[in-house]
């Protein structure tokens, strides 16, 4: 397949690969939680203190033990997934302190906003698997948050969801409670269930919780998402080889701790790095920068046999407007033409992962029904030829009452649930709305029409009872 984005070769990949050698057997990387150089000391690393130094035989060797593909357990199994090779999955926006209103107005974010989000992606047909921290809740307390945006994910949709890595702690609670909703943590070690999202300290560091946090997973072999955010320029080189140096550095150190704590777990292999704004210091996402990366992190994740993690629908943008729907289409394409297959912040993603917007939630739902739609591959087969229905039409005819067009016309074309696609007479006279505001329109409809998916009623109390426990141990306050 003929592609104009640069096709890293064979030799270019590993120039890459030789490089992070270097960098891991010369530099190291720094665990800051005693447990992990336990474990590396353990298994005949060299280490210096808190520093770890690896071999490319070690890397090797963990690499053995990464599955290049893994199936992701649903409460309903209907929506189980795999992940890897050539799956992919839509994953919504991950860490947004603030919803984004649509005329720029930011505001805190509340549980009640969680739950909105997660019975979007219940009832979503192209996002295919719930997250995490959809939202920063403001209006909980911050210590237990994650306590109650996990019984959101399991109790409002059925789909495959993210947990908590905020600190060990919570990596822990969310082996619990996943333990209980799947029928006991030791059945967890043969089905993954939840995935966990490390994001290692750039440059060359993982904090104490993250690598905590992979080790509560890998125990259970639960798959661990291993991404960093190096910005060019700041936490990482300016010139993009070096940057993509740098994060394989990084992420094969986080696969190697997985690999140590769990054998066989899954990791995908991510990114969301991207460049430096040099007159603000600030990241910038909606750039051709992010997206070479984008492109060159799902190259190296195939080199390794890996599953990847890129960006989704990613924006520099305030609002919902022209600049938003360019910059997160640009990304998102990129990423599922590029292969990649755990597309993180597929939607409602605004102003540099400041907020989420429910408006461009929908908006962005929608490219990702398109995008999928883009590349699902034609059927080419003498019956879809259809050589003589083109016979039978013949020189100048018309196919607007052929067979063929009566009996496939409401199927053959994907169909838009949100695209204005009527004509300038039509569109006025239906009140000339732009598409944040039928966006703000079928949110009302979509919302009206959910419907909670059926969680045993022994199963609700459990993890009550759980969350219940969990927070009378920090303080005394009521369950969800």
């Amino acid at each position: 397949m003929y592609d104009r984005m640069q096709t890293l070769t064979r030799k270019e990949l590993f120039r890459i690969h030789d490089a992070s050698m270097q960098i891991l057997n010369k530099t190291g990387v720094a665990f800051n939680e005693p447990e992990a150089i336990e474990l590396f000391n353990k298994n005949g690393f060299k280490t210096k203190g808190k520093t770890v130094f690896f071999s490319e035989e070690q890397v090797k060797n963990a690499l053995k033990t990464s599955p290049a593909q893994f199936k992701l357990t649903a409460r309903n199994p209907e929506k189980s997934l795999c992940i890897g090779e050539d799956e992919w999955v839509f994953v919504p926006t991950y860490g947004a302190p603030f919803i984004c209103e649509r005329n720029g107005d930011q505001r805190p974010g509340t549980i009640a906003d969680y739950d909105t989000i997660c019975k979007l992606v219940h009832t979503s047909k192209h996002i295919n698997m719930n997250g995490f921290k959809h939202i920063e809740p403001a209006d909980v307390p911050t210590e237990t948050a994650y306590l109650d945006m996990l019984f959101s994910g399991m109790a409002l949709c059925d789909k495959p969801f993210i947990g908590s890595t905020d600190t060990r702690q919570a990596a822990k609670d969310t082996i619990e409670m996943a333990g209980i909703l799947f029928g006991g943590k030791e059945k967890l070690k043969e089905m993954p269930v939840v995935v966990g999202l490390v994001n290692p300290l750039s440059p060359l560091q993982f904090a104490d919780e993250m690598a905590g946090s992979i080790i509560e997973y890998a125990r259970y072999r639960q798959p661990v998402i291993i991404a960093n955010m190096i910005m060019a320029g700041t936490s990482g080189p300016v010139k993009l080889p070096g940057l993509l140096a740098l994060m394989n550095a990084e992420i094969l150190a986080g696969l190697v701790l997985v690999q140590l704590a769990g054998p066989g777990t899954p990791v995908i292999y991510g990114t969301t790095s991207c460049p430096t704004n040099m007159q603000t210091g600030a990241a910038i996402i909606g750039a051709p920068e992010t997206y070479i990366i984008n492109s060159a992190t799902t190259q190296l994740a195939r080199y390794y046999s890996l599953p990847c993690r890129t960006g989704g629908s990613l924006t520099d943008a305030v609002v919902p407007d022209a600049q938003a729907l360019a910059e997160s289409v640009l990304s998102l394409s990129t990423s599922v033409r590029n292969g990649a297959n755990f597309i993180l912040h597929s939607c409602g993603m605004m102003g540099t992962y400041i907020g989420n917007s429910l408006e461009k939630w929908l908006i962005d739902e929608e490219i990702c029904g398109m995008v999928r739609g883009m590349m699902t591959p034609m059927e080419i087969s003498e019956e879809e030829i259809n050589v003589e229905s083109i016979q039978g039409v013949g020189i100048g005819g018309n196919y607007l009452m052929d067979p063929a067009t009566l009996k496939n016309c409401r199927t053959a074309f994907y169909s838009t649930d949100l695209f204005n696609k009527q004509e300038q007479a039509k569109w006025k006279a239906n009140g000339a709305k732009r598409i944040d505001e039928r966006a703000a329109e079928l949110l009302i409809e979509r919302l009206a029409a959910y419907d909670i998916p059926q969680l045993e009623t022994e199963l609700e109390n459990a993890l009550l009872d759980y969350i219940n426990t969990r927070k009378q141990a920090v303080y005394k306050v009521p369950s969800k």
